[in-house]
């Protein structure tokens, strides 16, 4: 199997150093015969190519040479093109970024390569390459949590799934913001592998595994210009305690619950509800953080009756149990005191 990294000037030092690691590393243990293979299956290969084989510009402003140009002849099924990230974190640098003729010429690379069976894969901003290829028309996916919106209005065939740090769907996977390109590669390496490879290079290069971005979100950066959006946390925070209904929210912000989902949708990439269910998660966050409240009382001043059903929108936001984040922040203070 060949790991093709595809790199465009702009590239993320960062995750692609990290990238050539975890396959360095996969390679290794496997011919070192520290985990068996599933017959038929062979240690994985990689190499670092460019649209026309020329070295690039990392964000860095280092010059990285590669291994040569992208040629679709010798890739095939079981073969895999992984975009890493590249320096593009706002709307205006993703919309001429995407015009770029470099780019251009890589998003037609790549959906020829899909075209082949070849597994494509990115992360962070380079989602938006893989989406404008089309591979991800009709698929869920994944992009770096603040450029959600962003991703939403522009690929609006794609399922945005903004909270998880890596996607699979029919195939094709995506990763969050830049250092999920490090989950991402183990998700690579555990569908084509094993999950023993994965779980190996994982423990040797001290890697955790983190299935949600949402603990790295801040509410105030999913902020939108849209009147009715700031309505609506205005009034799910004067009402943290109780759940409230949808025609709720739409009487609260002058709306109809269909206009309201539309706004929400269009300016932040969920639903009301998922919204109001992730302002709910925070305060609970900022509560375990800042109180010494059992975990059921602020499941009750959140607005969750059931302190199970707490704990398991909790841990699907976030990635972890509510004790666990208490413990989390606990230590951390304690290092910084």
């Amino acid at each position: 199997m060949m790991i093709t990294h595809l790199v465009f000037d702009g590239v993320a030092d960062g995750p692609l150093g990290v990238a050539l690691d975890i396959v360095g590393t996969a390679t290794r243990v496997v011919r070192a015969g520290l985990v068996a293979l599933p017959k038929g299956r062979q240690a994985p290969r990689q190499r670092v190519v460019s649209v026309d084989g020329a070295p690039v510009r990392t964000g860095a402003g280092r010059t990285l040479a590669v291994d040569g140009a992208l040629g679709l002849r010798g890739l095939g099924a079981g073969d895999v093109l992984v975009l890493p990230g590249l320096g593009m974190a706002t709307a205006p640098e993703i919309a001429a970024g995407l015009e770029r003729p470099d780019i251009v010429r890589g998003v037609e690379l790549v959906a020829r390569a899909a075209a082949k069976g070849v597994l494509v894969a990115a992360s962070c901003s380079a989602t938006f390459v893989l989406a404008a290829s089309r591979v991800l028309d009709g698929r869920r996916a994944t992009t770096t949590w603040w450029l959600g919106p962003v991703f939403t209005q522009r690929f609006p065939r794609v399922t945005l799934c903004s909270d998880r740090m890596v996607v699979e769907s029919g195939g094709v996977f995506t990763a969050g913001a830049a250092l999920a390109h490090a989950d991402l590669m183990l998700a690579i390496l555990a569908h084509t592998s094993s999950p023993s490879v994965a779980h190996t290079v994982a423990r040797y290069l001290v890697l955790d595994e983190r299935p949600s971005q949402a603990r790295y979100m801040v509410l105030n950066h999913l902020g939108s210009a849209d009147p009715v959006i700031r309505q609506l946390e205005s009034f799910v925070i004067s009402n943290m305690e109780r759940q409230s209904t949808i025609h709720e929210m739409a009487r609260a912000t002058a709306t109809s619950p269909r206009t309201l989902a539309r706004r929400v949708a269009k300016g932040l990439g969920m639903t009301p509800q998922q919204f109001a269910q992730r302002l709910r998660v925070a305060q609970a966050v900022h509560l375990l953080e800042t109180t010494q409240h059992p975990v059921d009382e602020v499941a009750v001043r959140v607005g969750y009756a059931d302190p199970a059903a707490f704990r398991r929108v909790f841990r699907r936001e976030t990635g972890e149990t509510p004790r666990a984040r208490r413990t989390r922040s606990t230590l951390r203070d304690f290092r910084d005191g």
